[in-house]
């Protein structure tokens, strides 16, 4: 609902590069800059401290290192890394700041079951339901960062496109997690970055999961190495956007466009074959499928905020332009063109559009608290649908047109409600306490789901560069899940941006660049 913001250069310069190597023995120094760090080392372990199962793990895995080869020899059952909860042996030790974790990973033998899996993970506890991060290759050569962003919550993946690869690497730079991993004698090819938060100390370590309650397998690790690391810094933006992609079932996330550049607020077509998205006052089009953004010819709007759509047939789009005396609601032909005046008092920014076309939903202030509004496309008097005090906004109709969702902090702090379409039956979606800040609902056009944007509830308002997350649940009602988490907030799904299929949402996410 707020202006488009620009990120500020922070101006602090990355510390000198920290280096453990993995030498079996004594102790390891690891420089940071001015500052120094021990790491004390088993001699029977190598650079570890302890193992021990994981989880429900009827046959005891072991863990041995073999000083004379500098490898690593884990035994691990254990029915599955995955869903709510794991099972599997961890050589592991305690540590804190950024690292890149990097081994060579060899499965032993044929194995009982194709997704046995071994390699590094990063953990906030040793509770089997704990929030992680993993870097692993299968038994079928799959290779996947599997992440859990909460306690409890759903294991999520992102797949490598390498088969079998000989090394893998887990890289952590604050709460921004990679993989890489690369065959025999090739170059590290990485996957897109995931944020998850872990709090310091977490526990570092390599595992192996066999799959099989019954059986346990082994995995032996070659040039086993933990280094530590500054951010790595680029001086020429002040911050990088990623344009990304994402399915309901969280498995299916992808880039599909990035650049050192602050752009925002993502649409869908309703034909599926373009986003669109705003920066510096503009709007750009995108293909789907990626490449080099267009701005679109918006006339003389050239200060439109991250607040716009496209009508249901697809025809037209709805944007919010500022000019001298704030923003206001327009609209305009799909393919560019000169804007139409729809909503005549500033301030006013559109948030959705009713499924037969006639009508927009938009958030406005109004005697100094803001409300949501309706108008009909071709213009006329507004008709106010919210009175309480406080903010409501993010307007979005469901498919049937039966109910608009929105976000209100009239409870205390911000929740998503929904009401009927004129106003009537205001109810609660989103109930306290959860330790969220709830934000700007979209529904799908399949009417199976409702996603939203979800704060700590300690922050106000909606504000850029924040660890944030993308909850979704049953548009009927149950539980919320969390789809993602990402470093985000304002910008980040500000309007409706679901697929017409209803097979993805698109969706921004940030990093901040020279810190």
């Amino acid at each position: 609902m707020t202006e488009t913001q620009l990120l500020r250069k922070r101006g602090r310069k990355c510390g000198q590069f920290l280096a453990l190597i993995a030498v079996a023995g004594a102790v390891v120094l690891v420089a940071i800059g001015a500052r120094s760090r021990f790491y004390a080392q088993s001699s029977s372990l190598g650079l570890f401290e302890e193992h021990k199962d994981v989880g429900e793990a009827p046959r005891a895995g072991s863990a041995e290192y073999d000083q004379s080869r500098a490898e690593y020899r884990v035994r691990g059952g254990g029915a599955n890394m995955w869903d709510n909860v794991d099972a599997f042996h961890y050589l592991y030790k305690r540590m804190s700041g950024d690292m890149t974790l990097t081994a060579g990973v060899r499965l032993l033998g044929q194995g009982t079951q194709q997704h046995r899996k071994a390699g590094w993970v990063i953990r906030q506890s040793l509770d089997p339901d704990s929030a992680y991060v993993s870097a692993v290759v299968h038994g079928d050569g799959l290779t996947s960062m599997q992440y859990r962003v909460e306690k409890g919550e759903t294991t999520q993946e992102i797949r490598s496109a390498l088969s079998n690869p000989r090394t893998l690497r887990l890289e952590r730079r604050g709460d921004t997690f990679t993989l890489r991993a690369a065959m025999e004698g090739g170059e590290f090819q990485g996957s897109e970055p995931v944020t998850v938060e872990l709090k310091d100390p977490v526990y570092v370590g390599l595992v192996v999961c066999s799959h099989d309650v019954g059986e346990l397998e082994r995995a032996v690790f070659t040039k086993v190495s933990i280094t530590a690391s500054a951010p790595e810094v680029e001086e020429d933006s002040d911050v990088e956007s990623k344009l990304e992609i994402i399915s309901p079932d969280g498995k299916d996330r992808r880039i599909v466009y990035q650049a050192a550049r602050h752009f925002e607020a993502p649409n869908w077509s309703r034909d599926g074959k373009f986003l669109i998205f705003n920066s510096d006052g503009r709007i750009y089009r995108l293909p789907v499928e990626g490449g080099e953004p267009e701005v679109l010819d918006t006339g003389f709007a050239i200060r439109c905020n991250n607040d716009h759509g496209f009508s249901p047939d697809g025809s037209l789009l709805a944007l919010s332009h500022s000019p001298e005396n704030g923003s206001l609601v327009y609209v305009m032909p799909m393919a560019g063109g000169r804007p139409r005046r729809v909503v005549d008092r500033a301030p006013a920014y559109w948030h959705g559009w009713s499924p037969d076309g006639k009508t927009l939903a938009y958030v406005a202030e109004r005697n100094s608290n803001f409300d949501i509004y309706t108008v009909p496309v071709e213009g006329g008097a507004e008709t106010r649908l919210t009175d309480a005090p406080g903010l409501d906004d993010g307007p979005d109709y469901t498919p049937d047109g039966k109910y608009i969702y929105f976000n209100s902090e009239r409870t205390g702090s911000m929740k998503i409600w929904r009401m009927k379409p004129n106003g009537g039956a205001q109810e609660q979606v989103t109930r306290q306490p959860t330790g969220y800040a709830d934000w700007f609902p979209h529904p799908s056009p399949d009417g199976k789901w409702l996603v939203f944007l979800s704060y700590d509830e300690s922050v106000k308002g909606h504000p850029p560069n924040k660890h944030v997350k993308l909850r979704i649940m049953p548009l009927a009602g149950g539980k919320p899940r969390i789809l993602t988490a990402l470093f985000g907030g304002q910008g980040t799904i500000n309007v409706p941006s679901w697929s017409p299929d209803s097979k993805h949402l698109a969706f921004v996410s940030y990093r901040l660049l020279g810190e």
